[in-house]
């Protein structure tokens, strides 16, 4: 049996499903209450913010923005060396090959916990010098229980889900939300895009909501290896079928947008922020949850063992957790903070985009993705590369 535990937490849980009045206020000010019972008031070294030296970052491509850097140094007089990644695979076989030396922050998906636990390459925060009273606590919440390895070993930064996202001048949905079953649809044939196994993912979303596979199937292959080959058997032959259809294959931020600006593709399913970040600059782009559900997920800051520049890791996580700052980049790569009251320093456009991105009941019908053992994400990666190799 494959194990299963943390998700996403309570912000963005099936069980938020039944309440049709939730909004992105609600995620991060309603959860604000509950805060006392995670972390008393952080203590954090001022020292730090008047310390020089660098630090050393290895995040998603697009999480730090010009912006922030600039402010961070001018705050801090710290130099940043930043190594951008696209997936987590890329992430973690970096991590493993150096032993956790080389960076002082990483940034891991909260479901990967199960992935990193046994690998000993994360060290545990001192939560005294983190503000972690400034973010939403049910994520906060996520490194206390499923990254606990003898103590918090990862803190949440930029959450965000994973949806439709399409060229406005060229393609329009059959209804107010769009379809994972658009990527494949024969209709736009030659003009899709997605990333291997989340694309596979959302085809079997869509297959349950044709009736094509029982209700609940994509999420019930997490429960075990039987399941698991079941389900994504069934998935693998569809997608392989329709493979001429993928017009590209994405793994990093870079290639959602130029796909959308300069490779043909007038539907796709990306990250919210890339093509947020191509509306916010006039371009004829929109995201929307899709009507199956968005999958939510939530990226972190961990501490590597090897970390060498600790008083400037602290530093670098209060900017961070600084509202302002939060609300800056957000207002820039699109995706969302989980600090409490960045939204206030974000702008009208991130608000506008946030309310087209998920009308209607698409904040209570989010789909949060289970942790993944590292038995599920072989046996996935042997489904995805049949499905790549096509």
């Amino acid at each position: 049996m494959f194990e299963k535990k943390g998700t996403v937490g309570a912000a963005v849980s099936p069980a938020n499903r039944k309440d049709r009045g939730v909004t992105r206020r609600r995620l991060l000010k309603g959860a604000a209450a509950a805060g006392a019972v995670l972390a008393a008031p952080a203590i954090v070294r001022r020292s730090a913010l008047a310390s020089s030296g660098e630090i050393n970052i290895i995040m998603w491509s697009d999480y730090l923005p010009e912006s922030f850097v600039t402010a961070f140094t001018k705050k801090t007089g710290i130099k940043m060396n930043f190594t951008g990644i696209g997936s987590n695979e890329e992430l973690l076989n970096k991590l493993k090959a150096t032993k956790g030396a080389g960076f002082d922050i990483c940034s891991p998906t909260n479901n990967r916990s199960l992935q990193w636990q046994p690998l000993d390459l994360l060290q545990p925060y001192d939560m005294k010098r983190i503000p972690i009273d400034k973010v939403n606590p049910a994520m906060a919440k996520i490194g206390e229980t499923a990254w606990n390895f003898g103590g918090v070993s990862w803190i949440p930064h930029i959450w965000g889900t994973e949806g439709m996202a399409w060229r406005t001048d060229l393609f329009t949905p059959a209804g107010e939300f769009p379809s994972y079953g658009d990527v494949w649809d024969e209709a736009n044939a030659g003009k899709t895009m997605g990333r291997g196994h989340s694309m596979m993912l959302g085809a079997g979303l869509s297959l349950e909501r044709k009736g094509e596979l029982e209700p609940g199937s994509m999420w019930a292959a997490y429960s075990g290896e039987d399941k698991m080959k079941e389900v994504w058997g069934k998935v693998t032959d569809y997608c392989v079928k329709r493979k001429p259809n993928i017009k590209l294959l994405w793994n990093d931020a870079d290639t959602q947008k130029n796909g959308l600006m300069n490779e043909g593709v007038i539907v796709g399913q990306t990250w919210d922020g890339p093509p947020l970040a191509l509306k916010t600059q006039g371009e004829p782009v929109m995201y929307r949850a899709p009507v199956e559900g968005a999958m939510a997920w939530v990226d972190g800051m961990a501490l590597p063992k090897g970390a060498a520049n600790i008083d400037q890791v602290y530093a670098f996580i209060e900017c961070c957790y600084d509202p302002e700052l939060a609300g800056t980049a957000i207002k820039t790569h699109g995706y969302n903070s989980p600090v409490l009251g960045a939204d206030k320093y974000a702008g009208e456009v991130y608000a506008k985009n946030f309310a087209d991105a998920y009308p209607g009941n698409a904040l209570s019908n989010l789909n949060p993705w289970p942790a993944e053992p590292q038995c599920y994400a072989d046996l996935r990666t042997e489904f995805v590369n049949k499905f790549l190799n096509a």
